[in-house]
């Protein structure tokens, strides 16, 4: 039988060894990583391609939806479990529209963890009971135009996304800059083209932006 190889990705250090022991008290699993930041998901992902990836939503220097963005893109055959704190019918749809199949809330983690792994290492979603009847509603049943209206944050590209949480976390543009690879005037221009299409006028603006879209924490 396959050993079921399981990612973990949270900034908290008591968080991740609670995960490993649920996790490898599972007869043929295996966390084959742990990751304290989104972008260190995105980079072990790529180097051991695992089953699932168990992701923390809200996580330093890139958030869980847009690492489960990139890992998809590296390995779309791969399964996204979401943990957050927050339940919301916006937050679930763009959990959804990241390309994960999974989401509970942290508080009922210890009871779900299993079972969610389960259904999704079969290709399988797996919504809490509460978070299916949004999805119901709300994703899978658009309003009567067929069209769900898209957020400011979707309407932002992967690298502007990027650059919305490194900003908010308080890093330079020479900062941002280093961290992607990029010179100062792409993340001058970035910036930009960011707090144009979000109606911004200030950093103050971008934080308070990046609290409420759950990109980084309060």
């Amino acid at each position: 039988m396959k050993t079921l190889q399981i990612l973990i990705a949270d900034d908290h250090e008591l968080v991740r060894k609670g995960l490993r022991a649920v996790l490898e008290s599972q007869p043929g699993w295996k966390v084959c990583g742990e990751a304290v930041n989104g972008r260190q998901a995105v980079e072990l992902a790529r180097q051991l391609g695992p089953d699932v990836i168990v992701l923390d939503v809200t996580m330093p220097e890139l958030n869980g939806l847009e690492a489960t963005r990139q890992i998809l893109k590296a390995i779309p055959q791969a399964e996204v479990l979401i943990l957050t704190m927050h339940e919301s019918e916006k937050l679930v749809s763009e959990v959804l529209a990241a390309g994960a199949h999974g989401y509970i809330l942290k508080a009922d983690t210890s009871r779900l963890l299993v079972s969610a792994v389960e259904l999704l290492a079969q290709h399988q979603p797996f919504f809490t009971g509460k978070i299916s009847e949004v999805v119901l509603r709300g994703y899978l049943n658009p309003g009567k135009n067929g069209k769900s209206a898209a957020g400011p944050a979707q309407r932002l590209t992967a690298r502007e996304r990027e650059i919305v949480q490194l900003l908010a976390e308080g890093k330079s543009n020479k900062e941002v800059a280093v961290a992607l690879g990029v010179n100062v005037k792409t993340v001058d221009a970035h910036r930009a083209n960011v707090m144009h299409k979000l109606g911004l006028h200030s950093v103050t603006d971008l934080v308070r932006y990046a609290i409420r879209n759950h990109i980084i924490e309060a």
